[in-house]
């Protein structure tokens, strides 16, 4: 692309231009995760559980992961503004459904098509972008930019929807996407050309054979990582025929991969040492970067605070992720070795798990809880841009695409290995310390008849009668053992990801590659992930 075809109208300047193109990212951005916004209200909405929710949110991110390839296509044959306005028009049409729909049969393959048009929306929104940047630190600063506005999706999205889920039905948040979306659709109505960014190129031979394997592959892994633990993995048939769905479908995919002249993704970058090593350090910051939703789940159903108050103490994840983000950036632009920007993000990461070990309490003062937050967002925002950055540039340019295909595929891998993590230390270890607990609270244990009778006693001074009064406390009693058991199972994980990131962080230091190697940009035309 060059500033020779006018892509805009000569009117628009360039801030206005890249205005446009992130606010088009914005609506996209923001329906990502918004299932997680309160998946409470959600599953009461749908009629489902929350791993139904969960599972909505890994076909979006499926569908985004397996189009992006195949997307590529779509993107050199249509101009660039007939593109936008159909992709536009299309996730519009898509929030509809989604505000109307109350099953799952439908909202479901919805929010794979949604996943789809967020690919679409990425590559070209960015590719466009890039190409109006001509120096390496503009780059750069875009993509820390994009990548920043991922991470704060999911805290900006409690804030923004926490007040309308708590006055309204949950689809309320999807009549809101939906009219999100206008205010780009008419900017780019007025300030683009319809001309094509590059050679037209025919849409025949579309690999949608490998479209297919890939993205069922993909979806297979988030059912498996969802409901594996409620359905006791492997002793389900669900998940044995899953599995062995995977394995298929994934050996066709590599036959067919190999075979082709011209693969859905070159496998040849798997030779890259410093490929390898990213990715792994990317599938890693993915599996801890989630525990700050267990950190939530602490707030709402042991401290008892409402969904509108969790959501401003994640402003303080936000501006941490925001400034973590920005220090990324600078350290990037200043060509710094990458283990000096991955050391200090995971000492922080593990600060933040250790911290929140000894914090978990039944009463608290969320003072406490406020630098922790800040700094789990802080560690995030130091890893996500450079691993991503140094992942793409340790391949040719050639490859570049394929790299960043990857890289997304990691991403998703780790969001559903780390739901799969949470979801089996909820059920398993809850379940084992409530059980510790119920062997030690009997009728005619002196504590727990105390216990019985002092809240007893406190409800009857609160007006309560006599007989309910003590069915209330007993009651109470196991509600305290319930919150006991959610304390013990979010200490239990995080002493877990605290002994990973402790493994990470050894790797990090005794790993002498690292030693030589900075990150930095080589293409102007580097694909986004």
């Amino acid at each position: 692309m060059d500033n020779a075809i006018p892509v805009f109208k000569s009117w628009a300047p360039g801030w206005l231009i890249k205005v446009i193109l992130f606010s088009l990212l914005l609506p996209s951005i923001v329906l990502f995760f918004l299932p997680l916004s309160n998946i409470n209200a959600a599953a009461g909405y749908y009629g489902s559980e929350p791993a139904d929710v969960q599972f909505s949110v890994a076909l979006f991110y499926a569908g985004y992961v397996g189009f992006y390839s195949l997307e590529r296509r779509f993107f050199l044959y249509l101009a660039s503004r007939e593109y936008f306005i159909l992709f536009t028009f299309l996730q519009i049409l898509t929030s509809l459904v989604c505000y109307h729909t109350h099953e799952l049969y439908i909202f479901f393959p919805v929010r794979f098509i949604q996943g789809m048009l967020f690919s679409c929306t990425v590559n070209l929104s960015l590719s466009l972008m890039f190409t109006r940047l001509r120096t390496e630190r503009a780059r750069e600063v875009s993509f820390s930019v994009f990548f920043g506005l991922l991470l704060c999706a999911i805290p900006f999205n409690n804030f923004v929807t926490a007040d309308l889920i708590d006055s309204w039905n949950f689809n309320i948040v999807y009549k809101g996407a939906l009219f999100s979306y206008l205010p780009c659709l008419c900017l780019l109505l007025l300030s683009m050309n319809n001309v094509r960014p590059d050679v037209r190129f025919p849409l025949y031979k579309l690999d949608w054979q490998s479209f297919g394997l890939y993205s069922i592959a993909l979806c297979l892994v988030g059912y498996i990582m969802i409901y594996g633990q409620e359905y006791y993995w492997l002793e389900d048939p669900r998940i044995r025929y899953s599995v062995i769905g995977i394995v298929v479908l994934l050996a066709i995919y590599l036959f067919r991969q190999r075979s082709m002249k011209h693969p859905y993704m070159d496998l040849r970058i798997f030779r890259f040492r410093n490929f390898k090593v990213g990715l792994l350090v990317l599938f890693m910051m993915y599996i801890c970067r989630f525990a700050s939703g267990i950190t939530n789940n602490f707030f709402a159903g042991v401290l008892r605070f409402d969904p509108m108050h969790v959501s401003y103490i994640n402003l303080f994840n936000l501006a941490g992720i925001v400034t973590g983000v920005i220090i990324a950036c600078c350290m990037i632009l200043q060509q710094r070795r990458i283990r000096y920007i991955w050391m200090p993000g995971f000492i922080l990461l593990l600060a933040f798990h250790v911290s929140m070990y000894f914090l978990f309490d039944v009463q608290a003062n969320v003072f406490n809880y406020y630098i922790p937050l800040f700094i789990q967002g802080l560690g995030v925002g130091l890893i996500m841009v450079p691993t991503i950055v140094y992942s793409i540039s340790s391949v040719p340019v050639s490859m570049g695409a394929s790299a960043s295909a990857v890289c997304l595929a990691v991403r998703y891998l780790g969001f559903c290995v780390s739901i799969g993590i949470i979801n089996f230390f909820e059920l398993y270890e809850k379940s084992r310390h409530y059980n510790a607990f119920q062997d030690h609270l009997t009728r005619v244990d002196p504590g727990v008849k105390q216990t019985v009778a002092t809240q007893a006693r406190y409800l009857l001074t609160r007006g309560m009668a006599p007989g309910p009064s003590g069915r209330a406390a007993n009651k109470l009693l196991v509600n305290a053992v319930n919150g006991q058991g959610q304390l013990r199972f979010a200490m239990d994980y995080y002493e877990g990801m605290s002994l990973l990131l402790v493994a990470i962080l050894l790797l990090i230091a005794l790993f002498p590659y690292l030693n030589r190697t900075v990150v930095y940009l080589r293409s102007g035309r580097l694909s986004p992930a």
